[in-house]
């Protein structure tokens, strides 16, 4: 009960659809299904949780299992995956895991697109849909959400050349799928995505506690108007780039 009160005090409420990136220990609990559960009475059952579940480390050769292959970004959100019910979008790289009402209108397109955070993407969808981006103890800087509005600028840095993926999908059916993935110019390109505590506003962007973990919540609609414009502007405003070396 008391990491839904948290979670209300920050702002979340009942048919709320929330993305959740977070750093499992910082919360300084022991069983994973607490801090879901909690989520999922947050947010009730009018709302839709949601959490990344990338794989971007698993190489192009290697064949993507929308069941089975693991996410690389944390405890958290591996269990999630595992957990039954929980729906996984089709990417090879940036799927996304969801429970809730709304899941699949979430969920299903994502298979339509070829770049990372396309137009159907649930990272996109979040910020056309009054969507809510919570950052769990792991800082601002992680927020995929934010590829997505770099995918409205497309800045130099952002795009490698097409690969072919073979993906396994949630059915068993095996497909090959041309694919552009993000580059970040082989790593110069450092993402600074913290930088958006210095864009928005109080009503943007609300800070609290979750258990023991610093908490971000970002309202998704003016983190795109916000970032957007900035990017307009200076396009590298939230990467930072590594000269190269000799």
């Amino acid at each position: 009960m008391k990491l839904v009160n948290h979670l209300q005090e920050i702002g979340v409420k009942r048919g709320d659809v929330i993305l959740v990136h977070s750093s499992f220990k910082s919360l300084g609990i022991k069983d994973p299904e607490q801090i879901i559960l909690a989520l999922i009475e947050a947010i009730g059952v009018s709302g839709t949780l949601l959490m990344p579940a990338l794989s971007y480390l698993q190489k192009p050769s290697e064949v993507h299992d929308t069941n089975r292959t693991p996410t690389c970004i944390g405890y958290l959100s591996e269990y999630f995956r595992c957990r039954t019910g929980t729906q996984r979008s089709i990417h090879p790289t940036h799927s996304v895991c969801g429970v809730g009402r709304q899941a699949h209108e979430w969920l299903d397109d994502h298979i339509q697109d070829h770049t990372p955070c396309g137009p159907h993407s649930p990272f996109n969808k979040l910020l056309h849909q009054h969507g809510k981006i919570l950052m769990v103890g792991c800082g601002l800087q992680p927020n995929t959400s934010m590829h997505a509005i770099e995918e409205y600028i497309q800045p130099p840095y952002l795009y490698n050349p097409p690969i072919i993926y073979t993906i396994t999908d949630s059915q068993g059916k095996t497909y090959n799928k041309e694919y552009i993935p993000h580059s970040f110019m082989g790593g110069r390109a450092v993402q600074r995505y913290d930088r958006v505590e210095g864009i928005l506003d109080e009503g943007a962007l609300t800070v609290g506690q979750v258990g023991m973990a610093k908490t971000y919540v970002i309202q998704a609609e003016r983190l795109f108007q916000e970032a957007l414009n900035r990017m307009r502007s200076d396009p590298y405003y939230f990467v930072e780039l590594i000269p190269e070396a000799g």
